[in-house]
Order: structure tokens, then C-alpha cells, then sequence
């Protein structure tokens, strides 16, 4: 198969995983905030893990690209926020009714998954079970994303077969990017460590920034605190042997 077909399918896989994470909406309308904590810190960690993982190779050839590449993604995330003015908004307001707060969900989630496109499309040109390794942690991490995105649009009286078809949506630039920079890497591999740094930056940056902050908000340090390290640590493990 070829290999940018390869990362369509892992991309569009890892996008649609989004949909599962509608599951304890079927079993429970309306979910406690504690849970949509431990499935933020459960995302968070995820995240983190595969930060750590880039931004190991990202720093392999040298220091400058990969630090420099980092930066540029944390600019990124700070931009996009500042500009659509998000950087204050909370992502567990279940009776937040106003017309702009499900708009801005959205498009935290969309920028989110452009992130993430950027981190699985220059983990594929590294090496193919290191790209298959973080699509998976990329899967893993969008079905509770998924599960907090659905939880808020239903409670704002959207369709759950509707909320779970929003989810999926937002992860349309997941795979647009992970396709444009596995592109962008192939034609011209000196830009590989830039694009992990890119990709690594921009996640620790929303997790620091955005994902823990609420966890903490929704369930307290303390369980957060392990949800997120093991969740880490688990990607983190798999990921020395996929290098």
C-alpha cells in the first residue's frame, strides 16, 4: 500500500474513533463532571505521551531545528487562541446556553485535531510503526474528547447522532494535515524535525494550557494527576519500542 494512503486511512481512523466516544451518553444522559474530568486527564496524558515521544526524535539530529520547530507550535496554539477568543473558555459549562459557547467548542476541538494531523503525518515519515504507534495514542485520546464534546452538545439540546457527527467533523483537519505534512516531510525531510517539534510544542501547549486546567476544575488534583501520568506512561513505554 502506499505509504500516503497509509496515513489517510490511520488519519481518518484515528478521527473516527471520536465517535466512540459517545458510548456513556447511551447509558447515561447526562454524565457526572467528575468523569468528564478523568476523560479529559485520560486525553491529556495521551497527549502528553505522544509529545514526549516526538519531540524525542524531533531533538535526535540536533537541539535547534526540533527547539525551534516547538516554539513555532506553541506560537500556533497562543495565536488561534487569542484570536478567536478562547483563551478563558470552559470546557465543562453543561448549562451554558448562549449561541457562541458551542461554536467555540467546536472550533477548540478543530484546532486540537490540527495539531494532532501535524503529529501523526510526521510520525509516519519517521518510520511506519512509529506513525501507526501515535495515530493509535491520537485514536485513543479522541474518543474521550469525544465523550466531553458530545456530553456538552447534548446538554445544549443537540441529537446525540448529531453531537457524534460534530465530533467527527472537527477531526476532518486531523486528516487534511496529517496527509499535507506527510507530504511536506517526504518532498523535503530536512523539514522533519521542525514539523515534530511543531506538532510536539502545540500539544504540550494546549495540555498545560487548556485540558489540565479543567481537569483540575472537574475532578481535583489528586485523580487527575494519575489518570494523566499513567495514561502518559503508557504511550511513553510503547513508544521506546516503536522508535
Amino acid at each position: 500500500m502506499d505509504l500516503t494512503i497509509t496515513v489517510l486511512v490511520y488519519s481518518s481512523l484515528a478521527a473516527a474513533a471520536a465517535a466512540l466516544g459517545a458510548a456513556p451518553l447511551l447509558v447515561r444522559e447526562r454524565l457526572p463532571i467528575a468523569l468528564i474530568g478523568w476523560s479529559n486527564a485520560l486525553a491529556a496524558g495521551l497527549m502528553l505521551g505522544a509529545a514526549y515521544a516526538l519531540l524525542l526524535v524531533a531533538l535526535e539530529p540536533g537541539s535547534g531545528p526540533g527547539a525551534g520547530g516547538a516554539l513555532l507550535g506553541i506560537g500556533f496554539v497562543y495565536w488561534t487562541r487569542a484570536a478567536s477568543r478562547t483563551t478563558e473558555l470552559e470546557l465543562n459549562r453543561l448549562e451554558e446556553m448562549s449561541p457562541d459557547y458551542g461554536y467555540k467548542i467546536l472550533l477548540v476541538n478543530t484546532v486540537h485535531s490540527s495539531a494532532e494531523g501535524v503529529a501523526i503525518g510526521a510520525a509516519m515519515a519517521v518510520n511506519l510503526p512509529f506513525g501507526v504507534l501515535v495515530a493509535l495514542a491520537i485514536a485513543a485520546h479522541n474518543v474521550p474528547e469525544g465523550t466531553v464534546l458530545c456530553a456538552v452538545l447534548t446538554s445544549r439540546g443537540v441529537r446525540l447522532s448529531d453531537a457524534v457527527g460534530l465530533a467527527v467533523v472537527t477531526n476532518v483537519t486531523q486528516v487534511l494535515l496529517a496527509v499535507v505534512t506527510f507530504a511536506i516531510v517526504v518532498a523535503e525531510p530536512s523539514v522533519l524535525p521542525w514539523a515534530l517539534g511543531v506538532a510536539a510544542g502545540a500539544l504540550v501547549f494546549l495540555v498545560l494550557f487548556e485540558l489540565l486546567p479543567e481537569c483540575y476544575r472537574q475532578a481535583g488534583p489528586r485523580s487527575i494527576a494519575m489518570v494523566t501520568i499513567v495514561a502518559m506512561g503508557i504511550v511513553v513505554l510503547l513508544s521506546e519500542q516503536g522508535i
